[in-house]
């Protein structure tokens, strides 16, 4: 049983949020409406062009099917020579296989054997399935009781010639690509890929094969970042680890600038005395925003440097892959000229209680699974601090939860984002 959404007044001590910070959906809103898709296309076979966004309009260059064809293995009959009643014998003058068209015309009283995807012979225009009729030699016995125009698939049916296929800013799935290919079409214009530069910043950073002294960990960031962004398929441009130095930094943001159409770095982009990336931004570029109320994933920057986007995401990994699922995902996808909705979110039953202060929208760690009866349910991972990154290895999904709530309590109705690139 599913229990009314939380009484939003059950805090009395609220999560702080900043002075000026953009709610999710406005930070949203406005890095789509800043970033403008690339103006580069490019032709590329149709095999490449999976995955990839299409830069203009695609038409059917003909039919599909390309004539009208049978939907059964059966007989194909003229209409005419079906029986109002009783039953009627036609005479079968040959075959039609699917490849191998009958040439000849069926005159009244005919009668052709026809496979499934077999061309409709001239003359008729009804497919009778071969288990309804009796057939003895030559003769094919048709009783009372059939449509005419039954199991025909006609041309033009699936798509018809001239017709739009597909929009430009489609990205191209297997099914898409087949499609194309069943229209003869042998080459797509496709947008270029953006070209994403990235990197972390921080003293206590380790490269992997280093040894750890103490305070020191292991960078972990930049292979989240490399394995989402080699799912949404961007060219990666992987920089090393960057120290907390203003001048490293600054070097840094502007050798990434120059190689790429956006910057993503982890960490420094908060108020601490080591963190420089906003200061960065503000100095060498155009900072738009850094405060968002979200959790997790406060500290978030966005902005311009030279020609390119560029966003300073939290250092935590949790916030890190908050922030990209939120932020940069869709920034990418609308860079790469896709015209993609928002993310796929819907209401479940939540079947552990969650803690929340209001203030905040919260993008906590969830897991849908289906339960005894068979209904699609979530429960949480468990802790849901921003350095636990099992809990994302666990997770399938984030739970929403709107910044005016407060605890959860079990069984109640939750919004909920399944996975998708990460």
């Amino acid at each position: 049983m599913t229990t009314d959404p939380p009484d939003t007044q059950q805090h009395t001590c609220l999560d702080p949020v900043e002075t000026g910070a953009l709610t999710v959906a406005d930070a949203r809103r406005q890095i789509l409406s800043l970033i403008q898709p690339l103006p580069d296309r490019e032709q590329v076979s149709l095999k490449e062009g999976l995955d990839r966004v299409l830069g203009e309009d695609l038409h059917a260059p003909f039919n599909i099917p390309p004539w009208d064809n049978s939907a059964m293995d059966g007989y194909a009959v003229r209409s005419a020579d079906l029986p109002a009643s009783g039953r009627r014998q036609l005479t079968l003058i040959g075959t039609a296989m699917a490849g191998s068209p009958f040439h000849g015309h069926v005159a009244p009283g005919q009668c052709v054997r026809i496979m499934t995807g077999g061309v409709i012979p001239r003359g008729c225009d009804t497919v009778i399935m071969q288990e309804q009729v009796t057939r003895e030699n030559d003769m094919v016995t048709v009783n009372e009781g059939h449509e005419a125009g039954r199991h025909v698939r006609r041309a033009g049916e699936d798509i018809a010639e001239g017709q739009r296929v597909f929009n430009a800013g489609r990205r191209l799935s297997a099914a898409d690509i087949g499609l194309l290919a069943s229209l003869g079409i042998e080459r797509v214009s496709v947008r270029r890929r953006p070209r994403v530069a990235f990197f972390s910043t921080g003293d206590e950073l380790r490269a992997l094969g280093d040894t750890l002294d103490e305070g020191a960990i292991y960078d972990s960031n930049r292979y989240v970042l490399y394995g989402v962004l080699r799912r949404i398929g961007v060219e990666l441009v992987e920089m090393d680890i960057v120290r907390d130095k203003r001048e490293a930094l600054h070097t840094a943001l502007m050798q990434a600038s120059s190689q790429a159409d956006l910057v993503i770095t982890s960490g420094g982009a908060s108020v601490g005395d080591a963190d420089f990336v906003r200061d960065g931004l503000a100095s060498l570029g155009e900072l738009q925003f850094w405060k968002v109320g979200v959790k997790p994933g406060r500290p978030l920057a966005f902005g311009r440097i030279g020609d390119a986007w560029f966003f300073g995401l939290p250092g935590n990994p949790v916030s890190t892959m908050v922030t990209y699922y939120q932020f940069v995902q869709p920034a990418l996808r609308r860079l790469e000229g896709e015209d993609a909705p928002p993310p796929l979110q819907f209401k479940v039953t939540c079947v552990t209680a969650l803690q929340k202060a209001p203030g905040r929208m919260e993008f906590q760690r969830g897991i849908l699974e289906f339960n005894a009866a068979g209904e699609t349910v979530v429960r949480t991972t468990g802790g849901q601090n921003s350095n636990l990154l099992s809990s994302m290895s666990k997770a399938n999904c984030f739970i929403v939860l709107p910044a005016e709530w407060g605890d959860v309590p079990a069984g109640s109705l939750v919004e909920v984002q399944p996975f998708v690139g990460l």
